[in-house]
């Protein structure tokens, strides 16, 4: 399967999280995107160093200034389960508005073409670094990584497509 590009219309699918009242949730994406311009990015894994240390502080220090840009939701996924996701994000003073929603079975991220698979490492098939520009859910900007890099998917990359 080819991975999502700029122009295609993003894939239907339900992840998941914990809300405000710390109560499990199933949403679809396309209920978090319809209308909407939004921030769509993927890390291989929760806790892991570059995710934890670079990609997801970067997306949440920028969050205001791509709210001031018009970006209405900026939507993390990982190939976690959601009670690893609410873990993660209570290891960040503030999340932002950065929403953490997990795939736990990797269904979504098979359907965006992002699989990454980090068997020899002891990690299963995981989501490839990505982040994805989405306006009424059609793709404007994919930012794809190869492997486990970190050179074209950073908030600051985001930003400059903005």
């Amino acid at each position: 399967m080819a991975p999502i590009a700029a122009g295609d219309v993003l894939p239907e699918g339900t992840l998941a999280y914990f809300d405000a009242e710390d109560q499990l949730q199933q949403v679809s994406v396309h209920s978090l995107a319809a209308g909407k311009k939004v921030i769509l990015f993927g890390v291989p894994g929760a806790f892991t160093p570059t995710c934890s240390t670079k990609h997801v502080p970067g997306f949440i220090e920028k969050a205001e200034e791509f709210k001031s840009k018009g970006v209405d939701e900026i939507l993390l996924i990982s190939v976690n389960d959601p009670f690893v996701m609410k873990a993660w994000a209570k290891t960040y003073p503030e999340t932002k508005n950065v929403k953490f929603l997990a795939d736990g079975s990797g269904k979504y991220t098979h359907a965006l073409g992002l699989e990454l698979d980090l068997s020899d490492k002891g990690l299963g098939t995981r989501s490839r670094r990505f982040a994805l520009l989405i306006e009424d859910l059609k793709v404007k900007v994919a930012n794809i990584e190869s492997g486990g890099e970190f050179t074209v998917s950073s908030a600051e990359d985001i930003l400059k497509a903005l």
